[in-house]
């Protein structure tokens, strides 16, 4: 192991919930985390090379964690050629937007029949930790908490098969909205979300099924075929990382 990093298991960030299980469950945690905060572009080359020296652990694990995301569609294994951060093209966005409105429906209607007032609790702190994230500046954290809105969301539908397939398509979302997205990349969705939660609350399913279509609605309308952005850069995306054994006294959680 290069003396200059230690085991990613060993490396928790601020503001997330801390790595634990094997080591590719926490690399896999890793890297489906900088796809979700979109500081990973579409089309990056994920080198088992790159990816073992910067998190300290053996090809084979890393393969294991590449070999989940690629499950979940968010990465491609190409034979020969190795791995890539999944691009979707136009019509695979288009297939994957109308995928996720469905689930989504389908989520906040089963939200509003089984959410308990501890879950309800709990996506109203996730949605002020988003705001909070948004307002300090940290535009990749708060990506990162309205996907994860999204999956406590499904969390409180009590249907393990939409968590599921939720979670890959949040993933994927995020890819397209990193690809495609245009504008000044303003962010408004923690409004949406707690006027979600109120309706959920109220158990007025028509009007949140609504909500959820207009939030959608929303995310669509930013889309084009121009921009790119996040990083290609593995070493740049994960400096965190690295940098952490250069500041032996300083702790992880400050940072």
């Amino acid at each position: 192991m290069n003396d200059q990093l230690q085991p990613l298991k060993k490396q928790p960030r601020a503001g997330k919930s801390s790595r634990s299980g094997t080591q590719d469950d926490v690399v896999y945690a890793h890297i489906f985390d900088a796809i979700l905060e979109q500081r990973l572009a579409p089309g990056t080359k994920l080198s088992e090379e790159a990816l073992g020296e910067i998190f300290g652990v053996s090809r084979t694990i890393i393969r294991r964690a590449l070999s989940r995301l690629a499950h979940e569609g968010v990465v491609l294994l190409r034979p020969n050629r190795g791995a890539v951060v999944a691009s979707p093209s136009v019509e695979e966005a288009r297939q994957i937007f109308y995928a996720r409105r469905l689930v989504e429906r389908a989520i906040t209607e089963l939200a509003v029949e089984h959410a308990t007032a501890e879950q309800l609790a709990e996506l109203r702190q996730m949605v002020k930790d988003e705001q909070d994230s948004f307002s300090r500046g940290d535009r990749g954290a708060g990506i990162r908490l309205s996907g994860e809105f999204h999956l406590k969301l499904a969390e409180a539908a009590r249907n393990a098969p939409l968590v599921s397939f939720q979670r890959s398509l949040v993933s994927q979302t995020s890819l397209i909205i990193a690809q495609y997205e245009s504008g000044s990349r303003s962010h408004c969705s923690y409004d949406e979300h707690n006027q979600l939660i109120d309706a959920i609350e109220a158990c007025d399913a028509e009007r949140a099924v609504h909500l959820m279509m207009h939030h959608m609605d929303h995310i669509d309308s930013k889309l084009n075929l121009d921009e790119e952005s996040a990083s290609d850069d593995l070493h740049a995306v994960f400096s965190h990382l690295l940098q952490t054994k250069k500041k032996p006294g300083r702790n992880a959680a400050n940072r």
